[in-house]
């Protein structure tokens, strides 16, 4: 499934408020998912494989890096025996990094938020407004995306220009 999406990534200073805000925004909650991110080497892009107990899912992406809501180009693949693909693609493009995250997932209609708690890196806040059937224009998603970023109190200097990834392997190369 090819989708399009407004997002941001910020650090998340104080998930209990924000978690109250979205209680407040009657915020559909989906459940709280361990997951592990395993991006692999690929020469344009992101790819990476999320193993989760309610997201499982091999996610190939491209967005540019800039601590601003971004429009990314998204292709999803749901279809997946974990157990056959992970191989796979280990021995097919090599680990890049894995990323190990408790995410509490949320909607507000066709917008998505996750307050995250990644091993080594901290507490963010992800929202992504999220366009799957071409209705909505990239200025209204990015729109949404900004809304959202101002109801959940996200400063500009919150905002993080790269994926976990990229912070991950930024922070072992120090």
């Amino acid at each position: 499934m090819n989708v399009t999406i407004a997002e941001i990534k910020a650090v998340c200073r104080n998930q209990p408020a924000v978690r109250l805000i979205l209680h407040e925004l009657n915020a559909r909650f989906v459940g709280e998912d361990h997951q592990t991110d395993t991006y692999f080497n690929v020469p344009v892009g992101r790819l990476k494989l999320r193993e989760g107990l309610i997201e499982n899912t091999l996610i190939y992406y491209r967005r540019p890096d800039e601590d601003a809501p971004k429009i990314s180009d998204v292709n999803l693949f749901t279809a997946l025996d974990l157990n056959q693909i992970k191989p796979l693609l280990i021995t097919a493009l090599g680990v890049k990094v894995a990323v190990v995250k408790q995410r509490e997932i949320y909607f507000v209609n066709n917008i998505k938020i996750h307050l995250d708690r990644v091993a080594e890196l901290g507490e963010f806040v992800e929202i992504e407004a999220i366009d799957k059937d071409g209705m909505r224009s990239q200025a209204e998603l990015l729109a949404q995306c900004r809304t959202m970023m101002a109801r959940l109190n996200v400063l500009p200097a919150d905002l993080v220009d790269c994926s976990y990834s990229d912070m991950l392997l930024n922070k072992r190369a120090k």
